[in-house]
């Protein structure tokens, strides 16, 4: 009887020492392929957190206005300033204009605005959730502050008390003399509405009353040079020549600090002083008079910084709110 030999190893050898071979490679071309993938990841994300430096054409400094007026005044004469800016600093900019005054104050929380020309209101409103640093303020024709009003038809309403019970006007959550101020002084005089309504811009809220769609508004006020009204009523005078005669100043407000010019808190600072030294030589130009004048009503400004604003805080104390409440 033939005794069978042992069973050979060999082909089992020599299975298991392909089989380790194939291992080995398919070991080697995923680690390739996880390096190649790496590599192109990190490129990918440098690509897309990487910015060039702020102020060059890929990189530009966003400049908003806050929207107190038409949009296209604000964007014709944005132009005028990013234009100026432009060639004074060598730096470049793109002025934006939002819809309303809350957008400008969010856009410095989503890292959206670099710097804002801004209602005053809305620079506390920035600077108390975002940190936002003011730099300078506004002035018209020597003053640095200005007052809200209250506006009503010619001979219609003739005290602040007539207003309990009717339908008024503010312009913006955000706006200090379109609404904060003129809350308060409501406030310290008793004063109740039955209707409130935000008509989203200075010279919208003196054309409702215009038209008889409210009783009173609140709105800007400034006092007249050489003869003329310098208030939230000129913004429409070229649409309604006879306004000055048609609506009345009813009662002022409290001083407020001028409009300033804010920075987002991760700003250089050589940048800052670089655009703020501009900006006070641009608007002694004569381009620079008109265009301020025409969106800010100021022909001036002047350095300036957070603790100046202080008193607008205290109004927010005294109404028992707080930034938080007006941006969600």
């Amino acid at each position: 009887m033939d005794i069978p030999e042992p069973a050979s190893n060999n082909a089992t050898g020599f299975n298991l020492f392909d089989t380790l071979i194939e291992q080995t490679d398919i070991l080697a071309v995923t680690t390739t392929l996880k390096i190649v993938l790496l590599f192109f990841s990190l490129t990918f994300i440098l690509s897309c957190t990487s910015k060039s430096p702020l102020g060059t054409a890929d990189n530009p400094i966003e400049f908003f206005l806050v929207p107190g007026q038409d949009a296209q005044v604000l964007e014709t004469n944005g132009k005028t300033i990013e234009k100026w800016l432009a060639q004074e600093t060598g730096l470049h900019f793109k002025i934006r204009i939002p819809l309303n005054y809350i957008t400008v104050v969010e856009s410095f929380g989503s890292k959206k605005a670099d710097m804002a020309l801004i209602n005053t209101f809305g620079a506390i409103l920035a600077k108390e959730k975002y940190q936002a640093s003011i730099r300078l303020r506004g002035i018209h024709f020597g003053r640095d502050f200005y007052n809200g009003q209250i506006i009503v038809k010619k001979g219609k309403i003739k005290s602040l008390k007539e207003l309990n019970g009717k339908k008024f006007a503010f312009v913006d959550p955000a706006s200090a003399s379109g609404y904060l101020m003129a809350a308060d002084l409501f406030q310290k005089k008793n004063i109740r509405p039955k209707e409130i309504v935000f008509a989203g811009a200075h010279d919208t809220a003196v054309m409702m009353v215009y038209q008889g769609k409210v009783d009173g508004a609140a709105t800007f006020y400034s006092p007249e040079s050489k003869g003329a009204p310098q208030d939230a009523r000129k913004l429409v005078k070229t649409q309604l020549p006879d306004v000055f005669e048609k609506i009345a100043i009813l009662s002022l407000t409290e001083a407020i600090p001028n409009d300033p010019v804010i920075f987002s808190k991760e700003f250089p600072v050589e940048l800052r002083e670089k655009i703020a030294t501009s900006l006070k030589k641009w608007i002694k130009t004569p381009d620079g008079q008109e265009v301020m004048m025409t969106l800010y009503n100021m022909n001036d400004i002047r350095d300036s910084s957070n603790e100046e604003y202080e008193e607008i805080t205290k109004v927010l104390l005294r109404l028992g709110k707080s930034a938080a409440d007006f941006i969600k």
